[in-house]
């Protein structure tokens, strides 16, 4: 079981580069079942403000159903997790929804983030899986 982080979904919404078209073969394992995922109910958030930014409210709007629609991908909710991601705040000097992320993983158990951003490998209690090394 891994935790998706929100820039693979933003990568695939966006980049029409190598980058782009690995972060679609990770959310078309999500979708056939053959990686175990899971992601924080943040994560919407963060994918639809940024494609709104970069394409306007209607890409936001298809992408945010997009999201709440892939097949086998388990939102986690984020209630519950805020002294954990204060303690992350901390700890590692994370940006708020990076710890929000990094809590919702712990919190669930879930030790392994595929994501691009190495800011999260200061946290010792996760193992960051870069996008490339995620569909080998």
């Amino acid at each position: 079981m891994v935790y998706v982080d929100s820039n693979v979904f933003i990568y695939a919404a966006i980049y029409d580069t190598e980058k782009g078209r690995v972060a679609k073969r990770i959310l078309t394992e999500i979708a056939k079942g053959k990686l175990d995922a899971r992601t924080a109910s943040l994560t919407w958030d963060e994918i639809v403000w940024v494609i709104w930014r970069v394409g306007g409210a209607a890409a936001a709007r298809a992408e945010g159903e997009k999201f709440l629609r892939l097949p086998n991908l388990k939102l986690l909710p984020v209630n519950g997790v805020l002294d954990t991601a204060q303690r992350v705040i901390e700890k590692y000097g994370l940006s708020p929804r990076d710890a929000i992320h990094v809590a919702c993983a712990l919190k669930n158990r879930i030790f392994e983030i595929i994501s691009d951003d190495r800011e999260l490998d200061k946290v010792k209690e996760i193992r960051r899986i870069p996008l490339h090394k995620a569909v080998e």
